[in-house]
């Protein structure tokens, strides 16, 4: 036998506790004899997964213990990942100095098997570990491999590489080709006349396979090694509880990108066809003109088409703005996920697709749709950078006019962004003069009053009180900023808030007299309104004989109108807990007006 240094190639940088044990290996512990020689030239390296049948005996010949079946073995090769596993120092050294399919006998001192200080491996019982050994080895196979488990239970061989730097995830649909064996070269999986189909996080595969594959790329092949504890239960796989472990040959076909927009499986987006670029910086995120072919298609058993850009728009793409309700929620939120070139599959709930939005006349109330969408390309928003002061303004009127048009069609939420993406560039301008100044002054606090009206329209009063008060901030005697902080002050039942606004309406501005007495007279009649419902709802609790109760509340006689008010947002006033529907009872008089400017 020769010393294992005869046959020891370069060796590369190992972890320093590795390195701690090779450098304490008394010379001459470990000796080598080859009894069978490789067939090439490359000897496995720290990373790589070797793959051995071993058997040890004594000196005297004695079986000790051994992977192979003619010697009392499983006949389940051993695998270790070089650097990774725990192993013997003797079999560390050792197999790092074999070729493929190389036989060899690596002779043993105790201090490099069983007996080492640092040995992170504990002897079975009965075993010799204070006797000098012989271990026969042949490595079968060596390979990259890439550790999906940090406990080993999971390794992948890749076999040919894939494309694209993309891997499927939950909830992806992946179609594959999936071929098994056992540890023991049993076939207990053969090729199935069509790919397998399923779902990622539906447990339609072993926990372990689904690992893998969730590290591979499209047309990429490997062999995934999976031991026992994460062969669990699948739906679409046989059971595997007479194994140990299970070496899948996976090939990807293909996968679908799935992505539930809502998080409860209602508004789902299947990616058909890749788009061009990175995923999600390539997306159409921020407002965009977007240009898209779409085919609608009720969810029915015949998938019935209503509308298809292709034929029933002359065949021109549909051109919109995203964030201008152009088009149904759910599929413009689908839209600002995909890649250019993308082809996707929407599946939408009617409230994010027709039930709130101009529905077309073969659509039914409370229809599911499937819209077929590919986005041809979209531009960015304009970047107000380098512009000079005009061309900004003229920016801001384009997208605040988009916002005047969204407020009348009732789309307070979307008009509101619109106003405040303006406010949000406003921070980076510098007027240069008093004429620009006056412009821009005027220009933002008719933005901060459209957002009050937002607020307004949407119950949250305070909130439009609060923007009211930014344009009031700076100039306190706006009049206009006035009038809609104090009826927002009258819708919350803060009525003397309201009035104090309305008399100072007239204090700063003579002119706004004739609207300010208006408002006066409304704010007098809905205190009047407060202060009957109040009566109402009191009456009969302190006039009852001794021994009745009254109840708080009582319902009142056939011919009183019920004027219990609905459910509004922020109504901090005193009275406002007896206020009835002031919405209502201002769109009638015509102080719910919002003037959008």
């Amino acid at each position: 036998m020769d010393s294992v240094n005869d046959f020891a190639p370069k060796r590369q940088k190992s972890t320093s506790k590795d390195e701690f044990r090779r450098k304490n290996m008394p010379p001459g512990s470990l000796m080598k004899a080859v009894i069978r020689s490789g067939v090439d030239s490359s000897k496995p390296e720290e990373g790589d997964q070797v793959i051995v049948h071993s058997t040890v005996r004594t000196v005297g010949g004695v079986i000790v213990e051994s992977t192979r079946s003619e010697n009392g073995g499983k006949g389940i090769p051993i695998r270790y990942v070089l650097g990774k596993s725990s192993i013997l120092i003797g079999l560390l050294e050792g197999i790092s100095t074999m070729q493929r399919l190389e036989i060899a006998v690596f002779k043993m001192k105790t201090e490099v098997h069983y007996g080492e200080p640092e040995c992170p491996v504990t002897a079975p019982d009965g075993f010799p570990k204070e006797d000098e050994l012989h271990y026969e080895i042949e490595l079968l196979d060596f390979f990259k491999a890439r550790v999906i488990s940090e406990d080993l239970g999971v390794i992948k061989k890749i076999i040919d590489e894939g494309q694209g730097w993309e891997t499927p995830r939950e909830p992806y649909e992946v179609k594959s080709w999936i071929t098994a064996k056992s540890g023991d070269g049993r076939v207990v999986l053969s090729r199935t006349k069509e790919p397998f189909f399923f779902t990622f996080g539906k447990s339609q595969m072993p926990k372990g396979l689904e690992m893998g594959v969730g590290t591979m790329t499209k047309g990429e092949k490997a062999v995934i090694y999976v031991t026992r504890p994460y062969l669990t239960q699948s739906t679409l796989l046989p059971n595997f509880e007479d194994c140990d472990e299970v070496h899948f040959e996976i090939e990807l076909i293909h996968y679908t990108q799935v992505r539930d927009m809502l998080g409860d499986g209602r508004l789902i987006k299947r990616r058909i066809v890749d788009g061009r670029g990175e995923f999600p910086i390539d997306c159409p995120i921020q407002d965009s003109l977007l240009r898209v072919h779409y085919k609608g298609m009720l969810h029915n058993e015949d998938m019935t088409v209503f509308y298809d850009t292709r034929i029933d728009n002359s065949g021109q793409p549909l051109e919109f703005s995203s964030g201008e309700g152009l088009v149904p929620e759910g599929l413009e939120m689908c839209v600002r996920l995909m890649l250019p070139g993308e082809i996707a599959l929407v599946t939408c709930p009617p409230d994010y697709a027709y039930d709130k939005f101009p529905r077309p006349s073969s659509v039914p109330e409370g229809a599911t749709i499937q819209w077929e969408v590919e986005l041809l390309g979209f531009e960015t928003p304009k970047d107000w950078t380098g512009l000079n002061f005009k061309e900004i303004m003229n920016e801001a009127e384009k997208i605040k006019n988009t916002g005047n048009r969204l407020f009348k069609e009732g789309k307070f939420e979307l008009a509101r962004a619109k106003y405040e993406k303006v406010l949000r560039e406003y921070n980076h301008v510098n007027p240069q003069d008093d004429e620009e100044g006056k412009i821009f002054l005027n220009s933002r606090n008719s933005l901060h009053l459209n957002v009050a009206a937002c607020y307004q329209k949407m119950g949250e009063l305070r909130k439009s009180i609060d923007t009211c008060n930014k344009v009031l901030e700076g100039s306190p005697a706006h009049v206009k900023a006035l009038y809609r902080r104090g009826t927002s002050y009258m819708l919350a039942g803060d009525f003397e808030e309201a009035r104090s606004d309305f008399k100072r309406m007239i204090t700063v501005d003579k002119s706004s007299e004739p609207g300010a007495m208006a408002a006066l007279q409304t704010l007098k009649q809905k205190e009047r309104e407060a202060e009957n419902k109040a009566k109402r709802q009191f009456k009969g609790l302190f006039d009852k004989k001794p021994g009745e109760i009254s109840q708080v509340g009582e319902d009142p006689p056939d011919n009183v109108p019920d004027l219990t008010p609905e459910p509004a947002a922020q109504r901090p006033g005193l009275l406002s807990r007896f206020w009835p529907l002031g919405r209502r009872f201002f769109a009638a008089v015509g102080a719910d007006k919002c003037v959008i400017q």
